[in-house]
């Protein structure tokens, strides 16, 4: 958990949205922009979607290693959400 106080959470981030066809990605297209802020409100919006829709998001911010790649999938979101609640 030391890493934890690490993770900038001011840091500039776009959340985005894969287009999707019943409920999955369309590969085929690009992802577009939902919103854009700090990477505290962009998980706050991504956590403000229905459950069954995350899959198709995604947050793209500059990355913070070892916790925060420059994409993060669905699954690194909540794990941020959590560790946010820590600090």
């Amino acid at each position: 958990m030391g890493d934890a106080s690490k993770v900038d959470f001011s840091a500039l981030a776009v959340l985005q949205k894969w287009p999707s066809l019943g409920n999955q990605r369309r590969l085929d297209r690009e992802p577009y922009q939902v919103s854009e802020g700090t990477l505290d409100a962009c998980i706050s919006a991504f956590m403000a979607k229905p459950a069954p829709t995350r899959h198709l998001y995604e947050i793209r911010t500059a990355a913070q290693p070892p916790l925060v790649t420059d994409i993060l999938s669905p699954e690194h979101v909540i794990e941020l959400s959590r560790l946010r609640e820590f600090l």
